[in-house]
């Protein structure tokens, strides 16, 4: 099989799961049965396509693939049975904002319904629309794959056994539930910033895909302060993408970034929807994320940033949505601010939090303050720490040097 093949099927996994497994559950009506014939439709890919030559629109392709093997299946009596009473079928949506019948944003607010616990609706959601692996969503909770791999299957029953509709909700609904979407999508977008495993740092078409979800939840409901403020918070972060790596593929930290490459157009529009959102009500958690990501990219230096706003943000996030990343992220602007054993003292009473106990990020900021205060030998340790809790390929790269710098010492 020719490389060009594997790439082609590779790129049509990260850009076309979703649709094609929304479209296949809307005819099929079970998520487990379409989720069975989208990875069928990208097996034969694999086996076709290298006879045939990669399809002029593979989307389409596998969409069509997956559906006649969906249809395959229904034509078996025992399977219409157990299919037909799972998913409620799509209801249509009358007037200008048909938009709300795109296959994606019906399929994410299935997986987000309110019936599904909170970590079962973003594990259901990583999954199902954007296609990662049972090892990458787990990743992504901190927890182990076993775990992972029951709460998935709990939440397909869920849906299952209580017949959520395959729908967006109707216009009075909509409101009530696009908070839980909104985690759902950022959960989506963080996955995707920093991938939690393999060779790349970056999954860029997750990041894609929520920002394409959060742009089509803000023209359903233009005038929604948190869904403007969460599409703020993306456009300021993603707007960093091309100083994040250097030309030889190496992570390039925040304070050493090139900012003449960040997206100007980018940052002028995520400020822009940041202040209309918090023109309309008092912030919430999206809109002081955003407003951070706002006095990183307002600095022309990292020397310039403004550690005291920072640090108050953070004061006030912690506040409306208390989370020892929070803390973490807070200690670490303390020690920006105060110096390196001003952070040290910040980070302390973390160590012994249960859920950062995986979290390499708090290993590698006490390695990096511990090497700024020149003591080498306990950065060295926390460098191995944070190595040992590190999966993304670039990240341990960048991790590996600096344990190699510090022990030079």
């Amino acid at each position: 099989m020719s490389d060009e093949v594997l790439a082609a099927v590779a790129q049509a996994h990260r850009s076309e799961w979703a649709q094609v497994l929304a479209t296949t559950a809307q005819l099929i009506r079970d998520l487990d049965l379409a989720e069975e014939c989208t990875q069928d439709a990208f097996v034969q890919a694999l086996e076709v396509w290298p006879q045939t030559g990669i399809p002029r629109n593979p989307g389409a392709w596998l969409t069509t693939t997956a559906r006649n093997r969906a249809r395959d299946l229904l034509r078996r009596d025992s399977v219409a049975r157990r299919a037909l009473p799972l998913l409620v079928p799509p209801e249509s949506v009358t007037g200008p904002e048909n938009e709300r019948d795109d296959d994606r944003l019906r399929l994410i607010f299935t997986c987000s319904h309110p019936a599904l616990a909170p970590d079962a609706r973003a594990a259901l959601t990583l999954r199902l629309v954007c296609g990662l692996s049972t090892p990458e969503v787990a990743r992504a909770f901190l927890v182990q794959e076993s775990t992972m791999a029951a709460r998935i299957t709990r939440a397909k029953k869920k849906i299952s056994v209580a017949k959520i509709p395959y729908r967006v909700p109707s216009p009075e609904q909509l409101g009530d539930r696009v908070r839980v979407v909104l985690d759902v999508v950022h959960l989506i977008f963080s996955t995707g910033h920093t991938a939690p495993i393999g060779a790349e740092l970056v999954r860029q078409d997750l990041i894609d895909s929520a920002i394409d979800l959060a742009r089509l939840l803000h023209f359903l409901m233009p005038t929604d302060a948190e869904v403007s403020a969460l599409l703020a918070l993306f456009l300021l972060v993603d707007a960093r993408r091309g100083a994040r790596m250097s030309e030889s593929g190496s992570l390039v930290l925040l304070p050493d970034q090139d900012r003449s490459l960040w997206d100007a157009d980018m940052i002028s529009e995520g400020t822009a929807l940041l202040t209309d959102a918090l023109r309309r009500r008092p912030p919430t958690r999206y809109a002081i994320e955003a407003a951070l990501a706002a006095v990183h990219a307002e600095a022309p230096t990292w020397h310039d940033t403004d550690w005291s706003e920072i640090v108050s943000l953070y004061d006030v996030l912690l506040r409306l949505w208390p989370n020892p990343v929070v803390e973490l992220n807070r200690a670490v602007a303390i020690g920006e601010r105060d110096g390196p054993e001003a952070g040290l003292v910040a980070l302390r009473p973390l160590l012994s939090e249960p859920a950062l106990a995986t979290y390499g990020y708090l290993s590698a900021a006490r390695a990096e303050f511990l090497r700024r205060l020149q003591r080498w030998d306990e950065s060295a340790e926390a460098y191995q720490e944070a190595l040992a809790l590190t999966d993304n390929g670039v990240e341990r790269t960048f991790l590996s040097g600096r344990l190699a710098d510090v022990r030079k010492r």
